[in-house]
């Protein structure tokens, strides 16, 4: 089966073993994910399968967004619920929703981070987090992310001495919503720690159109996916499509330059190209960067 498997993957589990649980279960290698979740993190983890690990790259979204919960009043060394507790304050009974949502309304744009110290950020060609089990500290590059959405979708739940409530993020890819949670704590003046996440959406996948391991051993059974399993076309139908003849497909397989379609003059040229040949992808291409009205394989999927 050649495709891309939208898992949700179940907390507790790393992304690696998610990718070696559907290598067995297909009976196949050639299996690779999009873009890691940590191990407690739920939720859309497209996999690759077969010929669609070419197209990984594609896939590979600009923009996800998440369901967090954020608990003020303590901090840990991971920035997660996973890690040890380091700081402590008593949250205030006078905390109140619209401060929460002054600070988010204030966060949304363009933020700075530092990725955390249990990251797989690499500085001088090593992890951070080989760093941190270390015990070492080092420095750490800033990157900048852009959050599109921050909005609160639950209430503060008091318990003694922390708060903890819910949030949208609609965020770039590379945003540590663990680090997003500190920096909401910081602001509001209390030592903070992302307590629970999942991932809603990858780019165009959503969670409601995942699948699970249970469901997926199921399936396979029965021979068939309700949900949960995209063709490699349905995978790439967020990018231009185009259909050639037997004559192009020839010159395709064989990585011709070829001569940009009029339906496709307008394109960017950071934008790719689906050239399919009798309903299936067979390459794709981009505009060529020193020939006008020229496109040029970056990829070619079939090849004779």
């Amino acid at each position: 089966m050649d495709g891309v498997l939208l898992l949700h993957k179940p907390s507790g589990m790393t992304s690696h073993a998610c990718v070696n649980r559907v290598r067995k279960l297909f009976g196949t290698k050639k299996v690779g994910h999009t873009g890691t979740l940590d191990p407690d993190v739920s939720g859309v983890l497209p996999i690759c399968i077969g010929k669609a690990t070419k197209i990984a790259q594609y896939l590979t979204a600009a923009h996800k967004t998440y369901i967090a919960e954020v608990t003020l009043g303590a901090s840990t060394t991971t920035e997660d619920a996973s890690g040890e507790i380091i700081d402590v304050k008593k949250v205030e009974n006078s905390l109140s929703t619209d401060q929460i949502k002054q600070v988010l309304k204030q966060m949304t744009g363009e933020l700075e981070q530092t990725p955390p110290m249990f990251s797989a950020v690499k500085v001088n060609g090593k992890k951070l987090y080989e760093y941190a089990r270390e015990g070492k500290q080092v420095e750490r590059p800033t990157r900048k992310v852009f959050i599109y959405d921050l909005l609160l979708i639950s209430d503060i739940t008091k318990h003694e001495n922390t708060a903890a409530f819910k949030i949208k993020v609609k965020c770039s890819k590379g945003t540590y919503i663990r680090t997003l949670a500190v920096m909401i704590g910081d602001e509001l003046g209390y030592p903070a720690h992302m307590s629970h996440l999942v991932r809603t959406h990858s780019g165009n996948f959503s969670l409601e159109n995942c699948i699970d391991f249970q469901s997926i051993e199921q399936y396979l059974q029965e021979g068939h996916f309700p949900k949960g399993f995209m063709t490699i076309r349905e995978a790439l139908k967020h990018l231009p499509q185009w259909s050639i003849n037997d004559t192009l497909a020839g010159k395709v397989k064989n990585g011709a330059l070829l001569k940009l379609p009029k339906e496709l003059e307008n394109i960017k040229t950071s934008e790719r190209i689906v050239v399919l040949h009798r309903g299936e992808p067979l390459a794709i291409y981009m505009k060529h960067p020193n020939k006008k009205g020229v496109i040029k394989p970056e990829k070619v999927l079939e090849t004779k």
